[in-house]
């Protein structure tokens, strides 16, 4: 096995699906404008993206070492393939529903494939930590490629245009391209413990994990992250356009700093969780969160009766609130790490399917409550509400942290 090779299909596959999933955002605000739906209708389609990544998931995580993790992801690329190509012709708010299932679904096969895969490719619990942050920060950088690239195919002069659609052209051109380059990488899937078992019973071995407490903490630590980060990312651009009072290519713009913000997060993450306690780093990193959204959101106050078209005529909180992202970055990949560090490697798909399941949830929980809140009380009380997981993420990290502690590693209990 190449591992450079599979390494580099890794992040190009992470790379794509980055831009498809965190479009969501984006395609809430042009759904709002181009389909004239209302803030909680739009909400749905982050359920649309969620509930099948859940789904698949819980269905097939816990033998997709028997498909194999290549041919998992190369199905995952064709489907969103086709699915991107049928965007512009069909221009209705169900297909963009069935765009995000599409992605979902493919999201699930990727994800759960990619995290087995990083525990094949490396052999120590610093090396598993650091690819995991190294490949979540590249995961942040393509979602801060897909706002300039959505933007790009944004006409301000025209809200309700469809010529956004278009950009799904070159999304099923990327995919495509990534599907090409996972064919030349070969990767070696580990053999089931049992390769006689039946699926039924590795299914039932997948929710047996859930009955150990270092688990099942994790599953609340990761619900609460991706509720706190789905919940902003998915609406911070329609923050920008109705409450900052931003043009609309000019909002998705600047939520890219969300993006950039997180990736170099993740990036400076990678190096200092190899030096440095990770529940320390976790837990500074949500109490300057905390204090960020109470120092940046009373910025968002009065602005501009016209529509600002420049970032040099922005407020000070479009580019303030954003940068949550930086400090939430650690999270999610640390507390990834040590899960999947804390168990054998025959179950990192298994585990990796729970991750991705709960993950799910939370997402689709913190934007359909967000787009609530939002339409009922606005923006600002809408992303006031990020302290309460905020806090209640800080309670479970101690706890995971003390649980973790009593948890040997799979090299010690072999």
């Amino acid at each position: 096995m190449n591992r450079t090779l599979v390494t580099l299909s890794l992040f190009v596959n992470y790379f794509v699906f980055a831009i498809l999933l965190n479009s969501v955002g984006t395609v809430i605000l042009q759904v709002q404008n181009t389909y004239g739906v209302s803030e909680s209708a739009a909400a749905v389609l982050e359920a649309f993206k969620d509930l099948p990544i859940a789904i698949t998931s819980f269905l097939i995580a816990s033998f997709i070492a028997r498909i194999g993790y290549r041919q998992s992801m190369q199905i995952a690329l064709a489907l969103v393939a086709a699915a991107a190509l049928a965007m512009p012709s069909l221009p209705a708010f169900w297909m963009s529903k069935v765009m995000f299932a599409a992605t979902g679904v493919g999201f699930a096969l990727v994800k759960i494939s990619v995290f087995a895969t990083i525990g094949v490719v490396t052999d120590s619990r610093k090396a598993h930590a650091g690819m995991m942050n190294f490949l979540e920060s590249f995961f942040m950088v393509g979602v801060l490629s897909g706002y300039f690239l959505f933007s790009a195919f944004v006409d301000d002069a025209q809200p309700e245009s469809l010529a956004w659609l278009n950009v799904y052209y070159v999304l099923a051109g990327l995919a495509l391209l990534a599907f090409v380059l996972l064919s030349a990488a070969r990767i070696d899937t580990p053999v089931p413990d049992d390769a006689e078992k039946s699926l039924e019973r590795e299914f039932v071995d997948m929710l047996r994990l859930v009955a150990l407490p270092l688990v099942l903490v994790f599953i609340v630590s990761a619900f609460l992250y991706v509720l706190i980060e789905q919940s902003i990312m998915s609406w911070l651009p329609t923050f920008n356009s109705r409450i900052l009072n931003l043009s609309p290519s000019l909002s998705i713009e600047m939520a890219s700093i969300l993006a950039a913000a997180t990736a170099l997060g993740r990036f400076a993450a990678g190096f200092v969780l190899q030096r440095f306690d990770w529940s320390r780093v976790l837990l500074t990193s949500l109490v300057c969160a905390a204090i960020l959204v109470l120092l940046a959101l009373p910025l968002a106050g009065s602005t501009s009766e016209q529509p600002i078209t420049a970032w040099s005529a922005a407020p000070l909180a479009a580019f303030v609130f954003p940068l949550i992202g930086f400090l939430l970055a650690p999270v999610y990949p640390a507390i990834n790490s040590v899960i999947l560090s804390s168990l054998p490697k025959q179950r990192h798909a298994a585990m990796a399917g729970l991750i991705v399941v709960f993950s799910a949830l939370g997402g689709t929980s913190g934007s359909m409550i967000t787009g609530a809140l939002f339409q009922a009380f606005g923006g600002k009380t809408a992303f006031y509400f990020s302290l309460l997981p905020i806090v209640a993420m800080f309670i479970a990290v101690l706890v995971f942290k003390r649980l973790s502690e009593q948890t040997p590693g799979p090299e010690s209990s072999s």
